[in-house]
C-alpha cells in the first residue's frame, strides 16, 4: 500500500510540475491535467496521496495540489465515507494545522487558503451536531504560534462568508450553523479582540526593538488577519456585539488608525459597523465617536495619509505618483466620515435622547477637507453626506452647520470646474484620476455625474441660505465678465484665437454656469416677492448683456446665464426687449464674414442654444412675453426673409416660439387667423401637385431626395439635391411644432369665452377644438402617404434603385448603434474642428429625421386635437394603409372611449397580429444562431468584428422592438391602481393567511385590471387570444426585462378575464406550457423565477379542477415528486380540504416545478456538491391537537345570548 501510494505520488508530482510549467506544450499540459482530474474522480488513494503531497517538505504548488485533493474528497465523498475515516481525515487536517505549515512570513497565501477550505468543508458538514468542540478546538489550536492563529482567523472568516454571504449550503445547515453561530459570538467576539489587542501590543513593542523585525512583522500579519476576519463578521452581527464594553471595539478600530501597517484594514472595519442600519436605539452608541479623542485620531490619520499619499516618480525628475495602499484608506476614511455623517443624520431629530454633538464643528471641518481635496472621487464621496446634513430638519438650523454651508458655497465655486483629466497635467487632480479612471470619457462620464449631486447640493443651500448663495453667485459671475479669456494651449480649428472645451475661460465659464442654474431659480422659489435681490438681479443682467464675446463656447455659457436670471426680469419688464435682442442676435451667430457651412459644433450649439432659450421663455412665461408679439413677430418675418440666415430647423424653432404665445390670445378666431398666415407657405407647398405626386410614388420619392443618383464630391456644395431635402424637412418640422404647441386655454370659462368649447360628452366633460386643425387635417393625406411611400422603400426593387453613394442608406447610423449595443461614444471633439459629413451620412440622417418626425406628429395630434382627430373620416383605413408597423403610446391612451371600437380596435388587432408573426420569426432566427454556434464553436470561422457587431445589432433592435410592441400592449390593455395602504408587514404572518377563495386570494397583482380599451378588445375573440398568444409567447423570448414585466404585469391580468368561459383544453395546456417553458429558458433568474411562478401557480390553482389536462403536464415534469402532487391537487380539487396558507403554499408549488427551472451556462457542467442535513438544533416542536377545537375556552359562554352580563 505504502509502495503504491508512493509511485501514485511520485506520478502526480510530475504531473503538477508539468502543468504548472510554463515551457510545456499545450499538449502535455492538457494530458497532465486530465490525469489529475482523473485520479481525483476515480482513485481510492486520494487522502493517503492527498496528506503525503500537503507535507510541509514539499514545494509550494505540490502541497496546493495534494490539499485540493483533499477538498474534493471531502466536497463530494464524505457522505459515502465511514465514521472512522471521517475522524481520522478530521484528524490528519488538524494535524496539518498544527505541525503542516512553515512559520507565518514564510507559508504561501495560496497554501494557507487551501489548508482553511478542507477544514471548512469539514465544518459545513459536521458542526455543531458531530463536532460540537470546533471553536474550543480553534481556540486551542490559536496557542500554538502566530501561523496557527491566522489559520484559525482565515478559517473563521471563510465559515461567515460561506454560511452568511455566499450562502452555499441547504437551508437547514445554513440555519444550524448561523444559529449557533450567533449563540457563541459573545465569545467569538472577545477571543478575535483579545487576539488583535494581545498582537498589536506586541507588534508595538517589538517594531521599536532592534532585531525583531521579522517577529514584529509576523504579530502584525495576525493582528491583519484578525481585522479582516472582523469585517466578515461586522457586517451581520447583531450590533450589541459591535457596540458592547462602552464601544471596545470601536475605541480599538480608531486606535489603530495611526498604525500604518493596519489602518487600511482597521478603517474598513470602521466603515462596515458604521454604514449598519437597525433600530435607531442601537446605533445610539455609534455617536460616541463624536468625542474629541476619537475624531482627532481620524483627523490626524486623515492628515498624515494625505502627506504620504504621493510621492515622486522614480522613473520622471518632476513627476509625482499616488502611493495606492495609502490612497485606498485616504478613500476608506473619507467613507467613514461619510457613514458616520449618515448616523448623525438619523439619529438627531429621531431619539430623544440624542443630541446634536458639541464638536460638530471639527467633524464638519475633517469632512470639508475632503471636500476640498485634489482627488475628485474623495470630493464626490462628500456630497451626499453634505446633502443630508443641509435638509436634515434639525442639523440645518444649527449655527456651525449654516456657517459650513457658505464655505460649501465658495468651495463649489473651484469644485464645479471639470479638471483631473487622466490624459493631463494641467490640475493637481491629474495625478489621482489615473488611479481611479481608466481614460478621459470615463472620467467625464463620472464627473457628469458628481456635477449632478453637486447642484441638488446648492439647490439645498440656496433655500436654507438664499442671500448668500446669491452673493456667491453675483461676485463669480462679475468676476468671469471682467477677466479676460484665456484660450489656453488647445484652442479651436475652426478661427484662429477661439477657445476650445479645454481652455481655461471655457472651463470657468461652465462651472459658473452650472453654479447660477442652480442657485439663482432656487432663490427665485424660495424668497418671498419683497425680499428677492431684484435691482442686484437686474445689474447682472444687464452686466451680461453688455458683455460681447465671438467665442461661441463663451457666448453659450452667456445664454445660459441669461435664461438663469430671467425669472428676475418678469419684475422689470423694460429689460425684456434686450434679453429678446441678446437671444436674437445669437440664433444667426456666426464666426466667418460670410456666414457660410460648414460651421462648427460650437457655432452649431450656440445657435440652437439661442433657440431653445427663446422656446423656454415663450413656454414659462407666455403671458409676460404676450405684449412684445408683435415685435417678435416682425423679427421672425425679417429672419425669414433671408434665406442664408437659418436653417429650416431654426425656422421652425421661431415657429414654434410664436406658436406658444399665440396661446394666449385665447380667441380661437384671432389664433386660428394667426397659424392660417404662418402655416399658410407650408400648406400651400406641402399640397402642390408636385409634392403629392412625390409623396405618394417611391420612385419619384428617392429622385426628389437624391437618394438614386451618384455623388462623387464629398462636400455638401456638390450635393444639389439638399435643398429639395431641407424644403421637405421644414414642412413636416413646422406641422410638428404647431401640433405640439397649438393648445386651447386650460381654465374651461376661458375656453369657453374665446370660443374654444364646442360642446359636451355624454358625461358632461368639454369637446374642445384647437385652432390648427384646418392645417393639420389639409396636412394628413400626404402625411398618410408619406410614411406609406417610406415603408415601400424596403421592398426589394426599391432598394435596387439606390446609387452606389446611398447603398446603406437605411442601414442604422452610428450613433445609434452605439447607443443600442450600450458602447460609449466617441470621445468629444476638443478642439470644435469643422463638422463635414459625407452625402452618406447626410441622407441617412434625413431618412432618420423625417421617420421619426412623420409618427411624432400622428402621436402628438391625438392628445392635441381630441375629437377632431379621432372623427377623421376612415382614419382606421388611412393609418392601417400607411403606419401600420408603428403607433404611437399617445395616439392610443388619448383617444376618447367612444373611438376605441371604431378606431383603435381595427388598428392594434391586426398590428398585434402581424407583430407577433414578425417577432416570433426574429427570435426563431436568434435562437437557431446561438444553438448552432454553440454546437459547432470549434469548426466555426471565427468572425470578423463586424460581423459580430451586425449580429449584437440584429439581436439588441428585436430585443428593443418586442418590448415595445409589450410596452404598448400594457398600456393598451392593463390600468394599474394606486394600492390602500397596507397594514405593518411585521404584524402579517404569510403562513397564517387561509384561503377564502383561490382565485382572488392568490393573485400578486390586486392592484390591477384591465382599461376600458383592454374591455374593448375583450369583446373580440380573434383580438384578444392574439394578446394573450403574444404575451405568453414573448416569455421564453431571450429577454428577461420582457420576461419579467410580462409575466408579473400582463398575463394574468390578460388570461383571469376570460378564465371563467369555456376555453379549450388545448388553449389551456397551450397556456400553461408556455409558462414552464419559460422557466426553462429564464428560471436561473431570479427575477423572472418568482413572477413565472406565480403565473404558473395562478393558472394551474384556477384552472386545475376543470382541467385535467393540466395535472398531464405536471406528471411530465423532471424529478417531480408524484405524492407531493397528489396533495396538491386533492387541496384543490376537493372543497371539503384544510386550505393552507399562501406562502406555504407557493413554497409547495414552487417545489413541484422545480424540474422545469433551466440551469445557467455556468452551472450546467458543474459537478453538484451534495451536503447533508443533520439532525435540527433549533426546530421548536409542533403542537399535536388544536387548542381552540378541543378545550373549552369559554369563548361561546361569551357571546351567547343568553349573558346578559354586560
Amino acid at each position: 500500500m505504502a509502495e503504491q501510494v508512493a509511485a501514485m505520488c511520485d506520478q502526480l508530482i510530475k504531473a503538477v510540475i508539468v502543468t504548472m510549467d510554463p515551457e510545456t506544450s499545450q499538449i502535455y499540459r492538457l494530458e497532465a491535467l486530465k490525469f489529475c482530474e482523473e485520479f481525483k474522480e476515480t482513485s481510492t488513494l486520494c487522502v493517503p496521496c492527498g496528506l503525503q503531497l500537503a507535507d510541509k517538505n514539499q514545494p509550494a504548488v505540490v502541497r496546493h495540489f495534494g490539499l485540493q485533493i483533499l477538498e474534493h474528497v471531502i466536497k463530494f465523498r464524505w457522505n459515502n465515507m465511514q465514521q472512522q475515516e471521517k475522524v481520522q481525515l478530521k484528524e490528519c487536517a488538524m494535524q496539518l494545522l498544527t505541525n503542516g505549515t512553515h512559520s507565518i512570513l514564510e507559508e504561501e497565501s495560496h497554501v494557507k487558503d487551501a489548508l482553511s477550505r478542507i477544514v471548512v468543508e469539514m465544518i459545513k458538514r459536521e458542526w455543531p451536531q458531530h463536532w460540537p468542540d470546533m471553536l474550543k478546538e480553534m481556540e486551542t489550536l490559536s496557542s500554538h504560534g502566530e501561523a496557527q492563529t491566522e489559520l484559525v482567523m482565515l478559517i473563521l472568516l471563510r465559515l461567515a462568508e460561506d454560511v452568511i454571504t455566499f450562502q452555499t449550503l441547504p437551508s437547514q445547515r445554513r440555519r444550524d450553523i448561523q444559529q449557533t453561530l450567533t449563540q457563541n459570538m459573545d465569545s467569538i467576539f472577545s477571543f478575535m479582540l483579545a487576539i488583535l489587542h494581545i498582537n498589536v501590543e506586541d507588534y508595538r513593542k517589538l517594531k521599536e526593538e532592534p532585531g525583531h523585525e521579522l517577529r514584529a512583522k509576523a504579530h502584525c500579519r495576525v493582528a491583519v488577519a484578525t481585522l479582516n476576519t472582523l469585517a466578515g463578521y461586522i457586517d451581520w452581527v447583531t450590533l450589541v456585539h459591535i457596540t458592547s464594553r462602552n464601544c471596545q471595539l470601536l475605541e480599538m478600530l480608531c486606535l489603530l488608525l495611526s498604525e500604518a501597517e493596519l489602518q487600511l484594514e482597521a478603517s474598513e472595519c470602521l466603515l462596515i459597523a458604521l454604514s449598519r442600519k437597525g433600530k435607531l436605539e442601537e446605533r445610539k452608541p455609534f455617536m460616541l465617536l463624536f468625542n474629541d479623542v476619537a475624531i482627532q485620531y481620524i483627523l490626524s490619520a486623515a492628515q498624515s495619509a494625505d502627506g504620504l499619499a504621493i510621492c515622486p516618480n522614480s522613473s520622471k525628475s518632476q513627476a509625482v505618483e499616488v502611493v495606492e495602499r495609502r490612497y485606498i484608506f485616504l478613500k476608506r476614511l473619507c467613507q467613514v466620515l461619510c457613514a458616520l455623517g449618515f448616523q448623525l443624520c438619523s439619529l438627531v431629530g429621531s431619539c430623544p435622547e440624542v443630541e446634536v454633538p458639541e464638536n460638530l464643528s471639527k467633524y464638519t471641518e475633517a469632512l470639508l477637507a475632503f471636500t476640498t481635496h485634489s482627488s475628485q472621487f474623495l470630493k464626490s464621496c462628500t456630497v451626499s453626506t453634505w446633502a443630508s446634513l443641509f435638509r436634515h430638519d434639525t442639523l440645518s438650523k444649527v449655527p456651525v452647520v449654516l456657517e459650513m454651508a457658505m464655505k460649501y458655497l465658495k468651495v463649489s465655486t473651484t469644485n464645479l470646474v471639470r479638471a483631473g483629466f487622466p490624459s493631463r497635467q494641467d490640475s493637481p487632480s491629474c495625478v489621482y484620476s489615473r488611479v481611479d479612471f481608466d481614460s478621459d470619457e470615463d472620467f467625464n462620464s463620472f464627473f457628469c455625474t458628481y456635477r449632478s449631486q453637486h447642484g441638488d447640493v446648492l439647490r439645498t443651500l440656496s433655500r436654507i441660505v438664499p442671500v448668500e448663495a446669491f452673493q456667491t453667485a453675483a461676485e463669480w459671475l462679475r468676476f468671469q465678465i471682467t477677466s479676460p479669456i484665456d484660450p489656453g494651449d488647445t484652442t479651436s480649428r475652426t478661427a484662429e484665437g477661439l477657445c476650445s472645451l479645454m481652455s481655461p475661460s471655457v472651463l470657468q465659464w461652465d462651472a459658473l454656469t452650472v453654479f447660477m442654474e442652480c442657485v439663482m431659480y432656487q432663490i427665485f422659489k424660495s424668497l418671498d416677492e419683497e425680499k428677492l435681490p431684484i435691482d442686484q438681479s437686474m445689474e447682472l443682467l444687464q452686466a451680461v448683456l453688455n458683455y460681447e464675446t465671438r467665442d461661441p463656447l463663451i457666448l453659450s455659457c452667456v445664454l445660459s446665464n441669461i435664461s438663469a436670471l430671467f425669472p428676475f426680469v418678469t419684475h422689470r419688464p423694460q429689460y425684456l426687449p434686450q434679453v429678446l435682442y441678446k437671444l436674437f442676435n445669437a440664433v444667426t451667430f456666426h464666426i466667418d464674414l460670410e456666414n457660410k457651412a460648414p460651421r462648427g459644433r460650437a457655432v452649431k450649439n450656440v445657435r440652437r442654444h439661442a433657440c431653445s432659450a427663446i422656446i423656454k421663455i415663450c413656454r414659462d412665461y407666455p403671458q409676460f412675453i404676450l405684449p412684445c408679439f408683435d415685435m417678435f413677430y416682425s423679427h421672425v418675418k425679417e429672419l425669414f426673409s433671408s434665406e442664408a440666415m437659418l436653417t429650416y430647423l431654426e425656422k421652425c424653432s421661431q415657429m414654434e416660439a410664436l406658436v406658444l404665445i399665440s396661446n394666449q390670445f385665447k380667441d380661437f378666431e384671432k389664433q386660428k387667423a394667426f397659424l392660417d398666415e404662418l402655416m399658410a407657405p407650408v400648406i400651400t407647398q406641402w399640397t402642390s401637385e408636385e409634392m403629392t405626386s412625390m409623396l405618394w410614388d417611391p420612385v419619384k420619392f428617392l429622385s426628389f431626395v437624391g437618394a438614386d443618383k451618384v455623388i462623387t464630391e464629398q462636400r455638401e456644395e456638390g450635393d444639389t439635391t439638399g435643398p429639395n431635402r431641407g424644403q421637405f424637412s421644414f414642412c413636416l418640422y413646422a406641422m410638428l411644432a404647431v401640433v405640439k404647441r397649438a393648445r386651447w386655454p386650460a381654465d374651461l370659462e376661458e375656453a369657453r369665452a374665446g370660443g374654444f368649447v364646442v360642446g359636451y360628452t355624454p358625461a358632461g366633460a368639454p369637446i374642445y377644438r384647437n385652432p390648427s386643425a384646418a392645417q393639420f387635417l389639409a396636412f394628413l393625406p400626404n402625411l398618410l402617404a408619406l410614411i406609406r411611400t417610406q415603408n415601400s422603400l424596403f421592398v426589394p426593387e426599391n432598394v435596387a434603385r439606390l446609387s452606389e453613394t446611398f447603398s446603406r442608406a437605411y442601414d442604422v447610423m452610428d450613433g445609434d448603434k452605439l447607443i443600442i449595443l450600450g458602447l460609449p461614444q466617441p470621445p468629444l471633439d476638443i478642439n470644435d474642428s469643422p463638422v463635414n459629413k459625407s452625402p452618406l451620412d447626410r441622407m441617412q440622417g434625413f431618412f432618420n429625421s423625417i421617420f421619426e418626425t412623420c409618427f411624432q406628429i400622428l402621436g402628438n395630434a391625438g392628445p392635441a386635437l381630441l375629437q377632431e382627430f379621432y372623427t377623421v373620416d376612415r382614419l382606421a383605413e388611412g393609418i392601417i394603409g400607411s403606419a401600420f408597423a408603428s403607433l404611437d403610446h399617445q395616439l392610443v391612451l388619448s383617444c376618447p372611449p367612444e373611438h376605441h371600437d371604431s378606431l383603435l380596435r381595427p388598428l392594434l388587432g391586426p398590428l398585434f397580429t402581424y407583430m407577433l408573426q414578425r417577432l416570433n420569426i426574429k427570435w426563431q432566427v436568434i435562437n437557431q444562431r446561438t444553438s448552432v454556434n454553440g454546437e459547432d464553436e470549434e469548426e466555426q470561422v471565427v468572425y470578423e468584428d463586424s460581423a459580430v457587431t451586425q449580429e449584437m445589432l440584429e439581436e439588441q433592435l428585436v430585443r428593443l422592438l418586442t418590448r415595445e410592441v409589450l410596452d404598448l400592449l400594457n398600456v393598451s390593455c392593463i390600468s394599474r391602481k394606486v394600492p390602500e395602504p397596507a397594514a405593518n408587514k411585521e404584524e402579517i404572518d404569510e403562513e397564517d393567511v387561509v384561503m377564502g377563495s383561490v382565485q382572488v386570494a392568490s393573485s400578486p397583482q390586486p392592484m390591477e385590471e384591465l382599461t376600458e380599451l383592454g374591455k374593448c378588445l375583450l369583446k373580440h375573440e380573434n383580438v384578444y387570444m392574439s394578446l394573450l398568444t403574444l404575451s405568453f409567447t414573448s416569455l421564453s423570448w431571450k429577454d428577461t426585462t420582457n420576461c419579467h414585466r410580462t409575466a408579473s404585469m400582463v398575463c394574468w391580468n390578460l388570461l383571469q378575464q376570460v378564465v371563467a368561459g369555456n376555453l379549450l383544453p388545448e388553449a389551456v395546456t397551450w397556456f400553461y406550457t408556455s409558462v414552464l417553458r419559460a422557466l426553462q429558458v429564464h428560471g436561473q433568474h431570479e427575477a423572472c423565477n418568482t413572477p413565472l411562478c406565480n403565473l404558473a401557480m395562478l393558472i394551474y390553482e384556477n384552472l386545475r379542477p376543470r382541467y385535467i389536462e393540466l395535472r398531464t403536464v405536471m406528471t411530465q415534469i423532471p424529478n417531480i415528486c408524484a405524492e407531493a402532487l397528489d396533495h396538491y391537487d386533492r387541496r384543490l380539487v376537493d372543497p371539503n380540504a384544510q386550505k393552507v396558507g399562501e406562502k406555504k403554499r407557493r413554497d409547495q408549488f414552487k417545489k413541484l416545478i422545480a424540474g422545469t427551472v433551466g440551469k445557467a451556462l455556468c452551472q450546467q457542467f458543474r459537478k453538484e456538491v451534495h451536503i447533508r442535513n443533520l439532525p435540527s438544533l433549533f426546530k421548536k416542536p409542533k403542537q399535536d391537537k388544536d387548542i381552540v377545537e378541543t378545550e373549552n375556552l369559554g369563548l361561546a359562554a361569551l357571546f351567547s345570548p343568553e349573558n346578559d352580563v354586560l
